[in-house]
């Protein structure tokens, strides 16, 4: 293992993925969530509720592991990549019953 030294920039592009990109990819994966127990046919307040329930196991996990991934690169790639398709993808399930 090589010791290295992060800079002040890098300790805090990581904190800074770690909530706001943990948040974009929660985001992302609530709507895409909602929006399939929709389609399912399940009750809005049901889909919310399953929604906000596995939203803070999630973000405990996202929040986590952008700390513990090597690069900061991949964890802003995944994280926002992740919560902007998942985000799309939930408002187009949404727009389908209209």
């Amino acid at each position: 293992m090589v010791a290295t030294t992060a800079t002040r920039w890098q300790i805090a592009s990581r904190v800074a993925a770690s909530l706001l990109g943990s948040y974009a990819f929660v985001w992302g994966l609530v709507m895409l969530g909602i929006g399939l127990c929709l389609q399912a046919g399940m009750a809005y307040s049901d889909a919310m509720a399953l929604a906000a329930l596995y939203a803070f196991v999630v973000f405990l996990t996202t929040f986590l592991w952008s700390f513990a991934a090597a690069s900061v690169l991949r964890v802003w790639s995944v994280l926002l990549g992740g919560g902007v398709l998942m985000t799309t993808g939930g408002w187009w399930l949404s727009r389908l019953n209209g």
